[in-house]
């Protein structure tokens, strides 16, 4: 299983890592096609336990009784819907839920065109290969950053167009000793440095980029783990576009196993990366490249470097966002920022709610601050050819936050006014908008893993509606917030 083979004890070999990994092929179609099978294989293998059996049990009970109540509740419907018709308010909120929903459905099926139109680039030759410099800032990751840096060396790129930088910023743990020892075991291939002090994220990654060397950066999280094929897959789009100016790769969770949590968001994940970013991939404008990995030219990260670094939001230093930021900074040169499906990473998330809404709120602070600055520049013309697309993106993105606030309101008014009929039309809601991702999940990977889709859903819906609205309302405050997470053993 992923979680097992891939997360490496300090005494594993890189042979054991390289063990784990599936072959590389020569034919470059025929390595994605590997790629895809062995992550297939080893999801087909999860294990079910009595707790995630009771979970996915309780899920559709509630998803049943759900459908059950809104066909048993339709004369209360009818009522309510009748009196709210003769309200100028009612009448009001009917148009604007209509034209939201219709909205929606009809983004929807733009992006599933464009999902159909995606193809990810073929790996390209180890001559045509560019150099490369991967970059790993790291933080409190313990003996996780040891497996990271091995499962890098162990990737089929050749070895002399391989610059691997891993930088500690200040860690509090044993992330130091772990990187040392990685520089014991592999020697020249990779060169290691520490930080004075914690300095956050965007300052590891900055003296990374200025000690790199490869006419590609790649930037690796810590607490990931890469496919032997990864790197040459997330780089070969520089090599066939010359406009490709950065790559998103394709994120998984490394502890799917351990918790509930991961487990439902791995779901999540294939929907956003492999559905999602691959229509945005299509138009050239993938919003976000992934700290967990992404790949940049590294022209287009010098060119805006200094902003970069001393990027602000409402006069004070920003310090969180900052693959956001870069994607921005990047795509308002006119670059395209492409995903490959075919550039696995897997990575580590949070298993308690505590840490997770915490990454939640920062990542929708960013969104809110980068959708602001994407703005100033996507209206206009900065790059060749269509900018529709583009924009039609921007605006989804904004319509998701501004209808936060009134769709907040209207579910504490409905919770409290009618909270039978509220509950159970939304529990049939997600029950027919979750069966997307749940399809989606089932055709490509495995069907019993797809059901976590709902349970996810109802997480989200009942217990983290409240981050979008929060996240904008304190859109200037700074943190890392699970930056200071126990230590890891």
């Amino acid at each position: 299983m992923i979680t097992r083979d891939l997360r490496l004890t300090p005494s594993a070999s890189a042979k054991k890592l390289e063990i784990n990994h599936h072959t590389q092929q020569k034919s470059s179609t025929s390595s994605e096609t590997n790629s895809k099978e062995e992550v297939s294989d080893n999801y087909r293998k999860a294990i079910f336990t009595k707790r995630h059996l009771f979970t996915l049990a309780g899920t559709f009970l509630l998803l049943i009784g759900g459908a059950f109540s809104v066909y048993m509740l339709q004369p209360q419907f009818e009522e309510m819907n009748l009196s709210r018709m003769n309200t100028i308010g009612g009448m009001i909120l009917l148009i604007v839920g209509s034209f939201l929903l219709i909205f929606r459905m009809s983004f929807l099926a733009y992006i599933a065109k464009l999902f159909f139109q995606y193809k990810p680039v073929n790996s390209v030759t180890d001559e045509e290969l560019p150099t490369c410099t991967v970059i790993v800032p790291a933080y409190n990751e313990g003996k996780q950053v040891y497996a990271t840096l091995l499962s890098l060396t162990n990737s089929d790129f050749p070895a002399e167009k391989l610059q691997l930088i891993a930088i500690d910023d200040g860690s509090k743990d044993d992330t130091w000793e772990w990187m040392k020892k990685a520089k014991e075991q592999l020697g020249d291939r990779v060169s290691i440095y520490q930080q004075p002090h914690n300095q956050g994220k965007r300052h590891a990654l900055y003296r990374g980029f200025n000690l790199a060397t490869g006419n590609v950066f790649v930037t690796v999280d810590s607490d990931s783990i890469v496919e032997k094929d990864t790197l040459r897959n997330l780089v070969s789009p520089f090599v066939t576009n010359k406009d490709c100016g950065a790559v998103a790769g394709n994120v998984r969770v490394l502890n799917n196993e351990k918790a509930i949590i991961p487990r439902m968001l791995n779901v999540s994940f294939v929907f956003s990366f492999e559905f999602i970013r691959s229509a945005q991939s299509v138009l050239g404008s993938v919003l976000c490249t992934p700290g967990a990995l992404a790949a940049y030219r590294n022209t287009a990260v010098m060119n805006c470097l200094p902003e970069w670094i001393n990027q602000t939001f409402m006069g004070q230093p920003t310090d969180i966002g900052e693959d956001r930021a870069m994607t921005n900074m990047i795509l308002k040169q006119g670059y395209h920022v492409l995903f490959q499906r075919n550039a696995y990473v897997l990575t580590n998330i949070p298993e308690k709610f505590s840490s997770l809404h915490k990454m939640f709120t920062r990542w929708e602070r960013s969104n809110v601050r980068e959708n602001l600055m994407m703005s100033k520049f996507a209206f206009k013309p900065f790059r060749n050819g269509s900018k529709s697309g583009t924009r039609l993106l921007l605006v989804n993105q904004w319509m998701h936050m501004l209808t936060a606030y009134p769709l907040f309101l209207i579910m504490i008014v409905l919770l409290v006014s009618h909270p039978i009929l509220f509950i159970s039309s939304t529990l049939l809601s997600i029950l027919i908008f979750s069966s997307l991702p749940v399809f989606f999940y089932a055709k490509k990977y495995n069907i019993s893993e797809a059901f976590w889709a709902y349970s996810y859903s109802i997480f989200y819906t009942f217990g983290l509606f409240w981050i979008t609205p929060y996240a904008m309302a304190t859109a200037n405050r700074r943190g890392w917030l699970t930056r200071e997470l126990p230590q890891k053993k």
